[in-house]
């Protein structure tokens, strides 16, 4: 039994290792117009090179979710910041788009483990309260997520080059390994033989696939939107760099506010529920911002997204009781499938239909995860918990 104080240690570094991750995945964006005026590339190479991050991902959450069943979570965050590290320097220093590819997957395979090891550490220290310690977390997330294109936004006023913001990551990718690497994770209830051939047998049973579509369909919106919305304001609202990133930090800040409300909504009206009205919500919301010349719309999008990956991940956990790290990385596997999609479908759609055709894919993608959870919550009425 973990004491308070290591408990709040531990909990300090799962929130530590959020505000990183929203960081770090989201100095995309802002950089993305620099770097594709420098490489001198369309968009489909721009997603190209945005796809090697979310194969990475997809890769180490399904890893992960198996060595964290075998040997703990400290090996998983810890490997996560090593690989951060080793990616980021890459991506800061390469100047092919093969090798800036290369980079982006070796920072997926960390965003993934840290995906999955807060996760499931958060969920084994807070068994009665994890839905709203899953979104406090997420708050921290949404915080980074705010700070990364006001960060950049300001490093390049002052001429500081792109490949220059990135390299700034480094310094708290190093004290979030140290801060791993000396701290006790709690062990897991069972140190399981699993392996590749059970997957099939222990994660897609009962109602998984709907929770694993549900999150798919999210995360390619959120990821699909938040990576191309500069362009996006840039290109087909005429804003400035300023103007855009700011638009970019607001989407972010919302969504941090709705996940540090989220956690009591979502104990007041249920999982499932409270994920089903926010997604419909956040659909239209987009709608709006896209059809008509209220931009505004889509940064208030993120309010409505912000419960939404912590609140099925509360559910998840909730009615799997076995193998669980397994399970939560097979749920992030597909949340990695949905990194990947979301923005290489607003790429190719745009280098083929026009911009303003490819950023609304973003909307076809959330009422698609409201389609979905729409089926789990009907189907959750009428069939028990594992």
């Amino acid at each position: 039994m973990q004491n308070k104080t290591i408990t709040l240690f531990l909990t300090a570094v799962c929130f530590f290792a959020f505000f990183l991750f929203g960081v770090t995945d989201n100095l995309k964006g802002p950089t993305l117009p620099f770097m594709l005026e420098e490489l001198k590339i369309d968009y489909v190479m721009g997603g190209n090179i945005f796809f090697g991050e979310y194969l990475g991902f997809l890769i180490a959450t399904l890893i992960t979710g198996i060595l964290a069943d075998r040997y703990g979570l400290k090996l998983v965050i810890v490997l996560a910041g090593l690989f951060l590290a080793i990616g980021v320097g890459g991506y800061s220093t390469f100047t092919t788009p093969a090798l800036l590819a290369l980079s982006l997957f070796i920072v997926g395979m960390g965003l993934g483990a840290f995906e999955l090891g807060p996760n499931a550490v958060i969920v084994s220290l807070y068994h009665e309260q994890k839905g709203l310690y899953l979104n406090l977390m997420a708050v921290m997330h949404g915080l980074g997520s705010m700070l990364a294109p006001i960060f950049a936004s300001l490093l390049f006023s002052i001429g500081i080059t792109w490949r220059a913001v990135y390299r700034w990551d480094l310094v708290p990718i190093l004290i979030l390994i140290l801060g791993a690497f000396l701290l006790r994770f709690p062990k897991s209830d069972e140190r399981s033989a699993l392996d590749f051939r059970a997957i099939p047998k222990v994660a897609f049973k009962h109602r998984l696939p709907l929770y694993y579509a549900a999150m798919l369909f999210y995360v390619a919106a959120e990821i699909g939107l938040a990576s191309w919305m500069v362009v996006y304001l840039q290109q087909e609202r005429n804003m400035d760099a300023a103007a855009s990133n700011n638009q970019l930090a607001l989407f972010f800040g919302l969504l941090m506010l709705g996940r540090l409300l989220g956690g009591f909504i979502v104990k007041r009206f249920g999982y499932l529920r409270s994920t089903l009205i926010a997604s419909l919500l956040a659909a239209l919301s987009l709608s709006i911002g896209i059809f008509t010349n209220l931009s505004i719309f889509i940064s208030l999008t993120g309010f409505f997204f912000s419960i939404i990956f912590p609140t099925l991940t509360a559910s998840v956990s909730d009615s799997e009781h076995e193998n669980i790290n397994t399970v939560l990385g097979v749920l992030f596997t597909f949340s990695g499938l949905g990194g990947m999609f979301g923005p290489w479908l607003v790429a190719w759609s745009s280098d083929r239909f026009g911009l303003q055709t490819g950023f609304s894919a973003a909307i076809l993608l959330s009422l698609l995860t409201f389609l979905f959870i729409l089926i789990l919550n009907q189907r959750s009425r009428h069939e028990p918990d594992s």
